[in-house]
């Protein structure tokens, strides 16, 4: 394609307060530990609510926060979300002269929102459509990071305020978010109308010839609504057929697949409609699957993650910054290289395994620095440091 190619996004955008000195074996921490799904409690590596976790303990957020983290100020404040924090990656991965990289969403008007815009402009992401739109607060997480947890590879519980993305709906979109090229949906169930809406969108997506991508987070609401009963994501299981990329965790896919093992749940997804898939495990090996309509065709396999990252910290500890955001990291390294592919590449089927090298690349380097983006010191720069991730997972799985 001779014109720049557009990408277009929304889903969770927040501000992420990053605690890192929190540990899961602590009474504090323990004192408010889930005792079954959906309860309020806290868990590691997942998602509650402010409300729900006050009503799980009956103790209000500001208290049960400075219990959990001793008072102490967050170690960073950065921009969080699957929605925009995948998006500001993939932007950083491509050329302003080829691409643009848009997002849409809603804000409060406080002192959180102007914080948000003030760093995602030191990015190249395209934020004209991310309005402030609600005096509800502007959502944000607390993220309460634990790195020694399991045998050090580290682990997040977040609680989250959803706050303004109450009130950000499918019409505040706007038509020309659907004249993009790709269409992301990025974390949605934490933007409740959009995920309620998300068929009716992915079929507006497609009836417009827009790729679609859908990567998820815990959803908490309908966890709380129907434990133990599958997460809805689509109306009906013919819907998914309306995703041409879906990107979840391991977590994410037994819930959204009523399944009990990752391997039950990639079957299952591999039955439907869906183009491409790719379910990640934490430092653990993913899956990916392609049905040939979008990347070349692959069947069910499973790749490692990089080999370069476990060793850096194996050796150099020191060099770890934390895991917030690799996952969101690793979904819009992916989107990168689709976009990169859609526009470059002269071959009738585009190369996942490309893809996802790219993705491991991106979520491997968010382990290095605190919080799920990265500030640039000049355009390009992250590009570059990918780069070498990127080439060098490549000679791992190659030499496999």
């Amino acid at each position: 394609m001779n014109r720049k190619i557009i990408v277009a996004g929304t889903g969770c955008a927040l501000a992420d307060y990053l605690y890192t000195g929190v540990r899961f074996n602590s009474e504090s921490f323990k004192k408010y530990l889930s005792h079954k799904d959906g309860d309020g409690g806290l868990a590691p590596g997942k998602l509650v609510f402010t409300e729900e976790l006050e009503n799980f303990s009956g103790v209000s957020y500001a208290e049960i926060s400075r219990e959990l983290t001793g008072g102490d100020l967050p170690a960073a404040i950065n921009i969080g979300g699957p929605g925009l924090v995948s998006l500001i990656n993939a932007s950083q991965l491509l050329p302003t002269e080829d691409f643009e990289v848009r997002f849409y969403g809603g804000t409060g008007r406080d002192q959180t929102a102007e914080f948000i815009e003030d760093l995602v402009r030191k990015t190249p992401l395209n934020i004209d459509h991310y309005k402030r739109i609600s005096d509800k607060r502007t959502p944000f997480t607390d993220v309460l990071s634990d790195p020694t947890f399991d045998n050090n590879h580290g682990e997040r519980t977040f609680v989250n305020n959803i706050g303004a993305a109450w009130d950000y709906t499918p019409e505040l979109l706007g038509d020309d978010f659907f004249e993009a090229d790709i269409v992301c949906f990025g974390g949605t169930a934490l933007v409740p109308l959009i995920h309620d809406n998300l068929t009716a969108l992915l079929t507006r997506a497609k009836d417009k010839g827009c790729l679609t991508v859908v990567n998820t987070v815990f959803d908490f609401r309908n966890e709380k609504r129907n434990s133990g009963q599958p997460w809805p994501l689509v109306d009906t299981v013919e819907n998914f057929g309306l995703i041409d990329l879906l990107i979840m965790d391991c977590e994410e896919s037994l819930k959204i697949s009523g399944k009990k093992s990752i391997e039950d749940a990639a079957q299952y997804f591999v039955s439907l409609d869906i183009a491409t898939l790719v379910i990640t495990n934490g430092a653990q090996d993913f899956y990916l699957f392609s049905n040939g309509k979008l990347f070349e065709k692959s069947e069910l396999i499973k790749l490692p993650v990089s080999r370069r990252v476990n060793e850096d910290f194996k050796h150099h500890p020191e060099s770890k910054g934390d895991t917030t955001g690799c996952g969101d990291n690793f979904a819009g390294g992916i989107i990168s290289s689709l976009a990169h592919q859609l526009k470059t590449s002269e071959a009738e089927k585009l190369n996942l395994i490309e893809a996802v090298a790219w993705g491991v690349a991106s979520g491997g380097f968010a382990c290095y620095y605190v919080g799920g983006t990265y500030i640039e010191q000049e355009l390009g720069e992250k590009h570059k440091i990918v780069e070498i991730f990127k080439y060098q997972y490549i000679q791992q799985i190659s030499t496999k």
